[in-house]
């Protein structure tokens, strides 16, 4: 009997051992979707997210262009006063310029010696530029500018020296006096001046405008965040059921966060644009005005427009300051609609 029964034994056996097929199968389906598919998947989500995003952007115009409008605002103003602050430093002159060092040359320095000191000068470390005024052009201009032209016709002589107005090519204090002791030790100079309390009053000008545009900016940039967490809020809150069910089934957080995401970002994307476009404007419409006054001053000033650099900066700082403001938001209601 034993022999009879072992080749069944060995017929049931054998099929299972000799076919390797539906291991090999088994061990693919275990390996899962490759990286491929896995990225298609990933930018897939991302495009509908996108999508819905402009879709619910698109049913509320009025909402979210009003929205976008208070962002492109509240952008502008930190913006805008830093652009006058420079063209007002701009318009008094260079730092370098208001720090200029006055050579006043000895009364027997010829001009061509005053002309010779200037290139030597010009050619020091530290210096950006030198210009050589002649003791008959120091005269002249004294003479228009003071309307003492006939008293001065009766002088025996020209009382005023040559001067050198040596233009640094940084303002530092310490270099400043450092830079003006080297100069006063030139041959034929009689006397150095330097007006340091000018630079100081000036540099504390500058930098009491850049403290009050940076508290200005904290100041509006976290209202943008309010404002752009509460509008989130408000779209988290239309959503509670559908969000509410897509936990249930299984859907992540990054998952039900990522449309809202996309649409903070949506909302810094369109405040930018306007606060772009509200900059060039406000600056073009006022530089009418400036034009004409310094046309009346004999100067050829204008406002400079908003640089491309700073443009592109504030349309980038507006995305982030959505996308942030819709992080903070969306982080602080998912937990509460965690499904019970």
């Amino acid at each position: 009997m034993s022999a009879t029964r072992s080749p069944k034994v060995s017929e049931r056996v054998a099929p299972k051992a000799a076919d390797p097929q539906p291991q090999k199968k088994k061990r693919d389906d275990d390996d899962g979707p490759d990286f491929s598919t896995l990225l298609h998947a990933w930018i897939e989500s991302h495009r509908a997210s996108l999508l819905d995003s402009l879709r619910r952007l698109g049913k509320q115009p009025i909402g979210s262009f009003f929205t976008c409008l208070v962002m492109a605002v509240a952008l502008s103003l930190p913006m805008g006063l830093s652009l006058l602050l420079n063209n007002v430093e701009r318009l008094g002159g260079s730092w370098q310029r208001a720090a200029q060092i006055s050579l006043y040359l000895q009364l027997d320095a010829s001009a061509n010696e005053g002309e010779q000191l200037r290139e030597q000068i010009k050619g020091l470390p530290g210096v950006a530029d030198a210009e050589f005024i002649s003791r008959d052009q120091a005269l002249e201009e004294f003479q228009k500018q003071s309307g003492l032209g006939e008293a001065l016709k009766e002088l025996p002589q020209n009382p005023l020296p040559g001067v050198v107005l040596v233009t640094p090519n940084q303002v530092d204090k310490p270099t400043l006096e450092a830079l003006r002791q080297r100069l006063s030790e030139l041959p034929k100079v009689q006397q150095a001046q330097l007006d340091l309390v000018w630079v100081e009053r000036l540099a504390a000008i500058l930098k009491l405008g850049d403290r009050f545009v940076f508290g200005l900016t904290v100041l509006l940039v976290s209202a943008l965040l309010l404002v752009i967490g509460n509008t989130i809020r408000l779209h988290i809150e239309n959503r509670r059921t559908e969000i509410e069910v897509i936990k249930l089934v299984g859907g992540t957080d990054s998952y039900v966060r990522r449309p809202f995401l996309y649409m903070g970002a949506l909302y810094g994307f369109g405040a930018g644009i306007f606060s772009w476009g509200v900059l060039a404007f406000g600056l073009d419409w006022l530089n009418d005005a400036v034009v004409g006054l310094a046309g009346l001053y004999g100067s050829d000033f204008a406002l400079a427009g908003v640089p491309p650099a700073d443009g592109l900066s504030l349309l980038l700082g507006a995305v982030l300051l959505g996308y942030i403001g819709a992080w903070i938001a969306v982080a602080r209601h998912l937990r509460e609609l965690a499904p019970k």
